[in-house]
């Protein structure tokens, strides 16, 4: 199995890092620059399973293309590549706001389009790509894309039309909790603590939190009130969350994303 990835920033080299350390075959980085691709070579220069090519070399290789380049980059990648790709492959677009209309136009008869909107936890094994299939997608092609993925966390199939809602709750939401831990880490810093030990605390709950919604399938308002004892300093803590509006701030950010995310 060989994946090409095209585009090699914060997203791309997250999915690139998932890939390398959890999963097999080849893997092909397709960038923009000398500077960057010789970067790329130094940096994975022990794992030989990674390879930096040009885009047509990719094109012509890759079973499942990766496009992870910026939105405003996708059709020029595209209209360059789209002659060189093999019938039977895949295209996966991971750039947000470009359609599976906008790919059917852009790619050749025979070649299958895949929208998909990952995250930065991918980095780590714990991402979530949400797929959105063309009609013409067959369950292997669609099981082919979620086995080169599952390296770098799970997948959702969804149909197009939320993907603006899955952005929203998942392409965009690590950036949330980075912003409760931060906050959280500096009034644990107001309070006495260490930096490195507020962020050791208040890190290690928001794996613990995420691993226990996960794991065991219960509600957060389950979890929640199993954390909660009438009267007491979670009670306290958690009233004055809800007197600050964090839960309409949230449900706002949401809207906002989505809106914006299409």
């Amino acid at each position: 199995m060989t994946t090409a990835i095209y585009g090699v920033g914060a997203m791309g080299g997250a999915i690139l890092d998932g890939l390398t350390t959890g999963g097999d075959g080849e893997v092909l980085a397709v960038v923009r620059t000398p500077e960057r691709a010789a970067e790329l070579r130094e940096r994975y220069a022990d794992r030989p399973g990674v390879e930096v090519v040009d885009a047509l070399a990719a094109a012509t290789r890759a079973d499942v293309h990766l496009v992870v380049v910026k939105p405003y980059a996708v059709a020029d990648l595209l209209a360059q590549v789209r002659d060189s790709l093999r019938p039977g492959s895949v295209v996966v677009s991971l750039a947000l706001g470009v359609s599976l209309a906008d790919l059917a136009a852009a790619l050749p008869d025979g070649v299958a389009a895949v929208r998909g909107m990952p995250n930065t936890p991918a980095r780590v094994g714990q991402g979530m790509t949400v797929l959105s299939p063309a009609a013409d997608v067959t369950a292997e092609q669609l099981q082919l894309v979620r086995d080169v993925l599952a390296p770098t966390g799970a997948t959702l199939v969804l149909p197009e039309a939320q993907q603006g809602a899955a952005t929203a709750l998942s392409g965009s939401a690590p950036a949330y909790f980075y912003l409760v831990v931060e906050a959280m880490v500096d009034a644990g810093v107001a309070r006495g603590l260490t930096r490195a030990d507020a962020l050791a605390l208040a890190g290690q709950a928001a794996r613990g939190a995420g691993a226990m919604l996960v794991e065991t399938g219960e509600e957060a308002a389950l979890l929640r009130a199993q954390v909660t004892s009438p009267g007491g300093s979670t009670a306290a803590a958690l009233a004055r969350l809800e007197a600050h509006g964090v839960r309409h701030a949230l449900a706002d950010a949401v809207a906002a994303c989505a809106e914006r995310a299409g």
